[in-house]
């Protein structure tokens, strides 16, 4: 029988992490294979739990990890966090490769060595998150459920807003967040932003 449950992380959960921001990092498709194994979770999951881990949510299927929901509710403070305690490192590690170089694992390295690159909307909605769920959890309305214990958590912080971003090719989220609640305030050729006052 399959047992649902969300919980807060924990630092020993930190692979699992890792793990399923690979399995979910191509438009909510399985990245396995496709560029570096710790990449995606270098950028969008380990520096979230470990500058806000009261605000990293995870989902379990008997008591197996299976999704999660993390984020901050300060994304000024966020960046400058990052930009003196977490990207220096992954600069030496993941040196910039040649401009010829097109491909999506030469764009997040760059990504790595550019810095979180604020939305500038963080006047009305200073709190970002991320999630992601591999498929066993999917379809459930589980995605809601850890989107409201993040919210439930940002308003106990007494904070103002939330924003996210969606690259152009995740349908599955474009649909997805407005009937959340969420609005799409900024739209480019690559990505929504979305964003909700709390």
């Amino acid at each position: 029988m399959k047992a649902f449950d969300i919980r807060p992380y924990d630092p020993a959960d930190m692979p699992m992490l890792y793990r399923i921001c690979l399995e979910t990092g191509a438009s909510g498709a399985d990245a396995t294979g496709s560029l570096d194994d710790d990449i995606l979770g270098h950028i969008y999951a380990a520096p979230y739990a470990i500058f806000e881990p009261d605000l990293c949510f995870l989902l379990t299927l008997n008591r197996n990890v299976c999704g999660y929901i993390l984020g901050t509710s300060d994304s000024r403070g966020f960046a400058a966090w990052s930009e003196k305690d977490w990207w220096p490192k992954l600069r030496q590690t993941y040196p910039l490769r040649a401009k010829a170089d097109e491909s999506r694992e030469a764009g997040l390295i760059k990504m790595i060595h550019t810095g979180y690159a604020a939305a500038g909307v963080e006047d009305q909605y200073p709190a970002h998150l991320h999630i992601d769920i591999l498929p066993e959890g999917q379809g459930q309305k589980l995605g809601v459920r850890l989107v409201e214990a993040f919210l439930e958590r940002l308003r106990m912080l007494g904070v103002a807003g939330v924003h996210l971003g969606v690259g152009m090719d995740n349908r599955r989220a474009i649909a997805w967040y407005p009937r959340l609640g969420f609005d799409a305030i900024a739209e480019s050729d690559t990505s929504i932003t979305y964003a909700m006052r709390l």
